[in-house]
């Protein structure tokens, strides 16, 4: 999820509301109002019938103010063909954010620290624990923690780290608290103004950039470690081939490529190709580094430089 152009991660509220011209969003307190006509009600969102914008109400909780928002607008909204799009999918998930409290920054101080809070519960129970046991499709925290954890077990200690495609950074920020030198980035400035701006309110050290992953401006072995997960799958075949390329460009020792196994590319998360096993096998060859592919939750590239 990145917070893309035109969409303002911190918009005022007017009265009450995150209304951005294309989606209106509110926090309902309270009973639920009685269900209008046209209109479509899901356990946590009610949609509105408007003649210019998607009007949206939901219930959820401070406290349940997280990542898995994206598992619910998935499974309640978008899944069943409600609503489409990811443009569409990313305004309703930044008013949902944003309605949460009082003011921008504090509502998305809020979903960070949930979840944080959730990751770090979710990891600690370990592959046998609860947790994991309720692993879910990708796009929610138990289907990605496992993710994070696997990345944090292929890296070398103290080695410093450049996060390609960050999105909301919670890997980065993770592997900064556990005192990995770390740079995030991401093309979205919206997206790492926020993470710059959150980071600080965490306790965190992070450092963030503004850049494309396939023209970063640092030059060549930039950092021990380069980190592209979840990310070639959001990118065009050409696209992706030139991230790859920047990658074993930055990495000094080695580069781990994450992606989804899907049949189908998945646009509710912004996927416009599948990525098979042969084709990280195939990468791997083409680059001249030591490889290995291998399967977890995903699939896995990883490259060290020889």
């Amino acid at each position: 999820m990145s917070v893309t152009a035109g969409i303002d991660p911190f918009a005022s509220l007017h009265d009450g509301a995150y209304d951005d011209g294309v989606v209106q969003v509110r926090a309902c307190h309270g009973p639920r109002p009685r269900r209008s006509l046209r209109s479509v009600r899901t356990p946590h969102f009610d949609v509105l019938p408007s003649g210019h914008r998607v009007q949206v109400q939901h219930v959820l909780p401070p406290d349940e103010v997280d990542d898995d928002l994206a598992g619910l607008l998935a499974d309640e909204l978008f899944g069943p063909g409600w609503l489409r799009g990811p443009d569409l999918f990313e305004r309703i998930f930044t008013g949902v954010v944003l309605t949460s409290a009082g003011d921008p920054l504090s509502g998305w101080e809020l979903f960070y620290r949930n979840t944080l809070r959730r990751l770090d519960a979710l990891l600690a129970s370990g592959p046998g624990g609860s947790g994991f046991n309720a692993l879910g499709a990708h796009g929610t925290l138990a289907g990605y923690a496992p993710v994070y954890s696997h990345v944090e077990s292929l890296l070398r200690p103290g080695g410093s780290v450049l996060e390609l495609g960050c999105c909301f950074g919670f890997l980065s920020l993770r592997l900064a608290g556990a005192g990995f030198p770390i740079v995030a980035t991401d093309i979205s400035p919206g997206t790492v103004t926020l993470l710059s701006r959150v980071a600080p309110r965490l306790g965190v050290p992070l450092a963030t950039a503004t850049a494309d992953a396939s023209r970063v401006p640092y030059p060549g072995g930039s950092a021990d470690h380069v980190l592209a997960i979840h990310l070639l799958e959001h990118l065009d075949e050409e696209h992706g081939e030139r991230v790859l390329a920047e990658a074993l460009r930055l990495g000094r020792s080695r580069v781990v490529v994450a992606v989804p196994l899907e049949d189908v590319a998945d646009e509710t998360w912004g996927h416009v190709r599948t990525i098979s096993l042969a084709d990280l096998e195939a990468w791997g060859v083409a680059s001249g580094w030591d490889f290995e592919v291998h399967e977890h939750h995903g699939g896995w590239l990883v490259l060290d430089r020889p």
